[in-house]
């Protein structure tokens, strides 16, 4: 695992000092389970605080370069650019999936490239960069590793809300209202994923997956709207 923080710290660019730290962030819960010697907690904690972080910093980012904006287009662009999906294709990028600490399980049901973990664990490591380094250097680090993809999510207009632009197109095409059912919750009560599915005419259209029941039916609506196309 040393070597496995070695190499994070090296696509981070960012060194830390307590490495116990990094090697929480890459710690899935389900590696628990089949280790009870581990010593370190899972990534659950760090994830939270990560999420807020970025929270924040998106926020200002996009209240910055866009003084002219109303609220609820900020709103939109943001939730685009923090989405589940979103965060995942960082980390894909950045390669966190080769170095996270999962169950046998979990590793041999695709956990390294599952979405969920993927953002979670985006979330976990800039806890962890919060914790060791600061607000500025979480800012320095998703100013290059992020915020780009804000030009091109405003000029594909991939901020759109999906719920409301797929109501639109089912009532217009079928005359029916799609409705959103919960397929599954993953995980403890304080750190649900939940897989919501998308059904019009009891036909299901698409599924998606999120910490929220909201961000999981944004993630559902785009995936139908994906296969409506």
């Amino acid at each position: 695992m040393a070597e496995n923080v070695k190499n994070v710290e090296k696509i981070l660019e960012i060194n830390f000092k307590n490495e116990e730290l990094l090697k929480t962030a890459l710690t899935h819960r389900s590696y628990l389970n089949e280790h009870p010697e581990y010593k370190n907690p899972s990534n659950e904690r760090l994830e939270f605080l990560g999420d807020a972080v970025l929270q924040f910093l998106s926020s200002k980012y996009l209240y910055d370069i866009f003084p002219k904006a109303p609220e609820g287009n900020l709103t939109n662009v943001r939730a685009a650019l923090v989405n589940t999906r979103s965060l995942a294709e960082e980390s894909r990028r950045l390669g966190y999936g080769e170095y996270l600490l999962l169950s046998n399980g979990e590793e041999a049901s695709g956990g390294r490239d599952r979405e969920y973990i993927l953002a979670n664990t985006f979330e976990a490591v800039l806890g962890a960069i919060y914790i060791e380094h600061g607000i500025e250097k979480c800012d320095e680090f998703l100013n290059k590793s992020l915020f780009y993809k804000v030009k091109s999510i405003v000029e594909n207009n991939a901020y759109k809300d999906y719920k409301s632009t797929l109501q639109e197109l089912s009532q217009a095409k079928l005359s029916e209202t799609p409705t959103y059912k919960v397929l599954e919750e993953i995980g403890p009560d304080h750190n649900k994923t939940f897989k919501i599915g998308i059904f019009i005419n009891d036909k299901k259209y698409g599924s998606g997956e999120g910490s929220s029941k909201q961000k999981a039916e944004q993630a559902a609506a785009k995936n139908a709207l994906d296969n409506w196309k």
